[in-house]
């Protein structure tokens, strides 16, 4: 992080105040769709209930020895960074579950990084690409 973007964030944190808001981890299984109509219900209900989606958890399984399986768990991944942003989601968390294609998969997940990133959502990877 920048020396700018550190200092715009101090600012930004020392200019707020608490909010009665209760964070919460979403878990994109749970999601019953990533359409903006479903996801404006959502965040709406959430909101009334006094709750804050601060991450949206997904499991990427890319289990198939196929570069378009990969590509469509990429697809599949990207319309939950999506969802993320238009939720106002702070941090979108990937778990690998399972990976035969490691080469792929991490090409595929840094795109994702940096979907996340210009869509301002933190981007984290947890669990191995290592086959």
């Amino acid at each position: 992080m920048s020396t700018l973007e550190t200092s715009s964030v101090e600012a930004a944190v020392a200019a707020s105040r608490p909010a009665d808001l209760t964070p919460v981890v979403l878990a994109a299984s749970c999601l019953e769709s990533t359409a903006p109509s479903h996801l404006r219900d959502l965040k709406a209900g959430l909101a009334e209930e006094g709750y804050l989606p601060a991450e949206l958890t997904v499991e990427a399984r890319f289990c198939e020895d196929d570069p378009l399986a990969v590509q469509s768990e990429s697809d599949r991944l990207r319309e939950y960074v999506r969802a993320a942003a238009f939720l106002g989601v702070g941090r979108v968390a990937v778990d690998v579950a399972e990976c035969c294609r490691p080469d792929d998969a991490e090409s595929a997940l840094a795109a994702l990084g940096e979907r996340a990133r210009r869509e301002g959502v933190a981007f984290e990877l947890r669990g191995s690409i290592d086959g």
